[in-house]
């Protein structure tokens, strides 16, 4: 199924949903009618966002939660300063031990009150896996944007199940129940998560741009239904205010038969992003690589935006092609999936991360400056590449465990340094 924002349905045994209603008196076979909600009942149409599922048992059929262990997932407040310090991490190894998705979750920085408080910032995770889960889980404090760098992803979410790629993405809304497995043969895999406690994720205002260009909605993904039938024990955990919660079920909670809605999982490929860009001279800001956008209660500030720096034609002339240097109020945290990112041809490694915070100051590297500075400006095609960007409105907290991370370049800041003044009356 395809398409973003839109109603969808879709039903694993034919004439399951019901017509003309949405909860009927008797559901077709037996099964339970269940609305998830993402939003108020009183949004606006545009932001309203609900789906029904038709499902062997309700949700609602569970025992007591009790506390679950998870060390790595942290939630705001976090220990330690925030300075104005530029940052940036090599890639996550992977563990000698096995480990799953839900259980290597590692917090790199958050902004905001926290979920706790709701509806508001954003957290940033690493995952490095080597295993599938065995326990279900769901996210009460907020959806989760998932970016695969190395190695695949099988999502079996409560409406369908999701493979995503490298170079792909997968939006997992809000409550929804999901497992993640390595695909059959696959060893291990690593990449890079959001979760976003604001305002679920949307496709950016056009503005002058128009009606084509950037994210096309037809381009989104969501899952046909497929439903487990499982009447075996089985552990559910969930997030709620910053702590993590299990259950042990008697069936499994992938029940769905049916659903008809417009909350849903959904996934998308970045190759299809239509990149805009300079035909004259000069070097456009980073927003017009936005993929996503979480809107904050100040319009056209997000609480986070996803942007990428996709493959793409340099054709500006007399221009500086690189990222200008600059120092910005919105905080960035870049990651490169494959390739190099034009700004840093050094030190950026894939499945790396960096973060600028509010008013730091960053840009090219002194290698990139002069590399640029000097070049002969014919078009040229930049491939081979795939970086990302979650920014934010918000201050970005590093974790104390991402300070200590042996993956943490303690010279990072070298690359400045040989930038030379070059004024000359």
């Amino acid at each position: 199924m395809t398409g973003f924002g839109n109603e969808f349905a879709s039903e694993a045994i034919e004439n399951t949903l019901p017509k003309g209603q949405n909860n009927p008196q008797q559901v077709a076979h037996g099964l339970y009618a269940e609305q998830l909600t993402g939003s108020a009942f009183t949004a606006p149409r545009g932001h309203n966002l609900r789906s029904w599922l038709y499902r062997i048992r309700p949700s609602v059929v569970h025992g007591k939660f009790e506390p679950y262990t998870q060390k790595t997932w942290l939630s705001a407040p976090f220990e330690g300063d925030v300075s104005p310090n530029q940052l940036r991490w090599d890639a996550p190894e992977f563990p000698k031990n096995p480990i799953c998705f839900l259980d290597a979750m590692h917090t790199v920085a958050g902004g905001g009150a926290g979920a706790a408080l709701g509806l508001t910032g954003l957290a940033i995770h690493t995952y490095a896996i080597t295993n599938s889960m065995g326990a279900y889980f769901y996210n009460a404090d907020g959806e989760l944007l998932i970016v695969p760098q190395e190695g695949a992803l099988d999502v079996h979410t409560e409406m369908g199940n999701l493979y995503v790629e490298p170079k792909e993405i997968c939006v997992i809304p809000r409550g929804v129940k999901f497992r993640v497995y390595l695909p059959e043969g696959q060893k291990q895999a690593r990449g890079y998560v959001c979760e976003n406690y604001g305002q679920p994720f949307e496709l950016p205002s056009l503005g002058p741009i128009g009606a084509n260009g950037l994210a096309n909605p037809r381009d989104f993904e969501t899952p046909v239904a497929a439903y487990e039938d499982k009447a075996e024990k089985a552990r559910l955990v969930a997030k709620m205010a910053g702590k993590f919660w299990v259950v042990e079920l008697q069936h499994s909670p992938l029940d769905v038969v049916a659903w008809h809605g417009n909350y849903a999982p959904y996934k998308y490929e970045l190759t299809a992003f239509n990149t805009m860009n300079t035909v004259s001279f000069d070097h456009p800001d980073p927003s017009i690589f936005t993929v996503l956008t979480s809107p904050s209660t100040v319009e056209g500030v997000a609480n986070v935006d996803f942007v990428i720096f996709p493959p793409r034609w340099m054709v500006a002339e007399n221009t500086f092609r690189p990222p200008y240097y600059h120092r910005n109020l919105m905080s960035e945290f870049m990651g490169l999936i494959e390739g190099q990112y034009d700004a840093k041809e050094e030190g950026f490694v894939p499945g790396g991360s960096s973060l600028h915070n509010q008013m730091s100051a960053h840009g090219p590297d002194a290698q990139t400056f002069e590399k640029a500075s000097k070049a002969k400006l014919t078009p040229e095609k930049q491939e081979g590449t795939m970086a990302f960007m979650f920014e934010s409105r918000l201050l970005l907290h590093p974790t104390q465990q991402a300070m200590d991370a042996k993956t943490l370049q303690g010279d990072y800041a070298a690359c400045w340094q040989g930038l030379k003044a070059h004024f000359s009356k």
